[in-house]
C-alpha cells in the first residue's frame, strides 16, 4: 500500500471536498488505484479536511499519525481515522465541534510547524521547522485519544530547522536538519544527519 498526504493548495475548501485530492492523506495501489477497505470503494481518499500534512507514521499497534501544518494559530498531531474529517478550513486545532475529529496534540506555529514524524519508544517524535526543537508526544498505547504526558521538546534552537525524523532501530532516531532551504541560517558543515539515542 502507498499513502500520500497533501496539501489543499491554496483553496482551502478543497479539503471539505471528497472529490478532490486536495487537504487528504490517500491511500492507494503502487499504481494509483483505490484500495479494498478503503472508505469509499472508487476513491483514494483516506480521510479529509487536513490543510497540509507534513509526516505520517504508524504505532506498535499499527495507528497511522499525521503531523500537520495550521494556517496561523495552531499545527497538528492527528490520530487517523478512515474516512474522518479533520475540520480545515471550518476549525484549526481543537475545536470540539461535531463532525470534526480534533488532534491529538496542537502547537502555536512559532513552536513547530511540524515534518517528518517517527514512533520509537512509546513515543510520536516530530521534527519542527520552524520550531527548530525535536518533540516527543507520549502515548497511552490505548486509544490515544490524548497524550499520556504532555509534549516534550529537545535540542530547541541547537541545530537549527529540522526536517525528518525516523527510527534507527532500538532506541534511535535519525534527525535530518533543513538549514539550507533558503528559510534557514546555515552554518558551515550544515546541512547534517544527526543520531539521537532516546530513553
Amino acid at each position: 500500500m502507498l499513502y500520500a498526504g497533501t496539501g489543499e493548495t491554496g483553496d482551502d475548501g478543497r479539503a471539505q471536498d471528497k472529490e478532490s485530492l486536495a487537504g487528504k492523506i490517500l491511500r492507494m495501489t503502487p499504481d494509483g488505484e483505490p484500495l479494498h477497505g478503503n472508505p469509499e470503494a472508487d476513491s483514494v481518499v483516506y480521510s479529509y479536511g487536513h490543510r497540509n500534512v507534513q509526516g505520517l507514521a504508524w504505532d506498535g499497534n499499527k495507528q497511522l499519525w499525521a503531523a500537520e501544518f495550521g494556517q496561523d494559530t495552531w499545527d497538528e498531531l492527528n490520530r487517523i481515522v478512515p474516512g474522518g474529517n479533520y475540520g480545515w478550513p471550518e476549525v484549526e486545532g481543537k475545536a470540539g465541534k461535531a463532525g470534526f475529529i480534533d488532534p491529538v496534540a496542537q502547537w502555536k506555529t512559532s513552536e513547530a510547524s511540524p515534518s517528518g514524524i517517527a514512533f520509537v519508544k512509546g513515543s510520536i517524535w516530530m521534527a519542527g521547522l520552524r520550531g527548530e526543537r525535536l518533540w516527543r508526544i507520549p502515548l497511552s498505547g490505548t486509544a490515544d485519544k490524548e497524550p499520556l504526558a504532555a509534549p516534550q521538546s529537545f535540542l530547541e534552537g541547537k541545530y537549527g530547522r529540522l526536517r525528518t525524523v525516523l527510527a534507527a532501530g532500538g532506541n534511535k532516531l535519525w534527525l535530518v536538519t533543513s538549514e539550507t532551504d533558503s528559510r534557514g541560517t546555515p552554518k558551515p558543515g550544515d546541512d547534517k544527519i544527526l543520531v539521537v539515542e532516546v530513553r
